[in-house]
């Protein structure tokens, strides 16, 4: 009885070790599905467009990931994008002879500043990430409109090199998707192959046991807030000149679509679990959905309902997998 149950979990053990691999071939096969209703999908152009509008949430995605590791949630990177973009824009617009790299630290700063408040809020505060950051994205999104004071920044205002940033191209490949590429190597490496990144997975699988062991959890969970404002500040940055404009309400609601790539790539909210390459997928997967709805010809009402029924099967299959493992793991101390 006892070998047939763990059987039984162990098909649960395999999907989880094959999930990115699942997701591979269903973004594979829905391409395929695409391109044979749309020849225009699979052109150079349109996936380096996709490819561009994916970089900016495949490089948020990474934040968010460390966040809800560690059982949190980020709501306010939407506003410290907005906010971050804003007087990068400002500063640029005022100073045409601003070095590119300079923006991008001052934006990166802004962001790292705001992800320091949620991380402060959280660790030392004890306040519920939820709430603590739903708070700081009112009050960052309301900085942006005071330091903007309601006023746009448009293209004309910013220097042609600031422009470039994300549109120009390094040896063909162009910056905004080199940049992305750059920091999930980084961020891979950090995770995978550093004290810190190996505590950041301790704590959000079981913060009581982390304390034990001697992690400062309070430093881990103001670490990865920081890190998150920090990505958020460097989106913001190339956001502003990806579209040659800050506006107050830029990247409204964006969040959510951070936190659905993230629950696409196998990321458990319950914290403790989550893979690079699961979130690189994820991220890839949303902005192909967002691409070839239009192609297709989908109501813009379909286009949500659709969107939202894969994140659900998602988050379903995330329970039922994790369910699997966690009983695999109790049959094998039985036994």
């Amino acid at each position: 009885m006892a070998e047939k149950a763990l059987k039984k979990t162990s098909i649960s053990v395999n999907i989880a070790k094959f999930r990115e691999w699942g997701l591979l071939g269903f973004i594979i096969l829905l391409s395929v599905f695409v391109q044979l209703r749309n020849t225009k999908f699979l052109t150079s152009e349109n996936i380096n467009d996709m490819l561009m509008n994916t970089s900016i949430l495949s490089i948020l995605s990474i934040g968010m990931m460390l966040v809800i590791v560690t059982r949190g949630i980020d709501l306010s990177i939407g506003a410290t994008l907005a906010l971050s973009g804003m007087i990068t824009a400002l500063t640029v617009s005022g100073n045409p002879h601003l070095h590119p790299i300079l923006a991008l630290l001052l934006g990166t700063l802004i962001g790292l500043i705001c992800g320091a408040v949620n991380g402060l809020l959280v660790s030392r505060g004890r306040i519920l990430p939820i709430i603590a950051t739903l708070g700081m994205m009112n009050v960052f999104r309301g900085l942006t409109f005071t330091v903007s004071e309601g006023k746009w920044v448009s293209a004309g205002q910013m220097p042609a090199h600031f422009k470039a940033i994300a549109t120009g191209s390094v040896l063909g490949i162009n910056t905004l998707i080199l940049i992305a590429i750059i920091v999930y190597i980084i961020f891979y490496y950090f995770i995978n192959h550093t004290r810190t990144g190996r505590q950041i997975y301790a704590v959000g699988s079981n913060p009581e046991s982390a304390k034990i062991s001697g992690i400062h959890n309070d430093k881990i969970l103001c670490l990865v807030y920081t890190i998150m404002g920090g990505l958020a500040g460097l989106a913001g940055v190339l956001w502003v000149s990806k579209f040659a404009s800050a506006q107050g309400d830029t990247a409204t609601g964006y969040e959510l679509s951070v936190i659905a790539a993230c629950v696409l790539g196998g990321v458990s909210i319950a914290g403790g679990s989550g893979k690079i390459l699961g979130i690189i997928l994820g991220s890839i997967l949303l902005g192909i959905l967002n691409n070839a709805l239009p192609l297709l010809n989908v109501s813009p009402f379909w286009q949500m309902a659709i969107q939202g029924t894969i994140i659900l099967i998602a988050v379903l299959v995330n329970a039922l997998v994790k369910r699997g493992v966690y009983r695999n793991h109790l049959m094998r101390r039985k036994i």
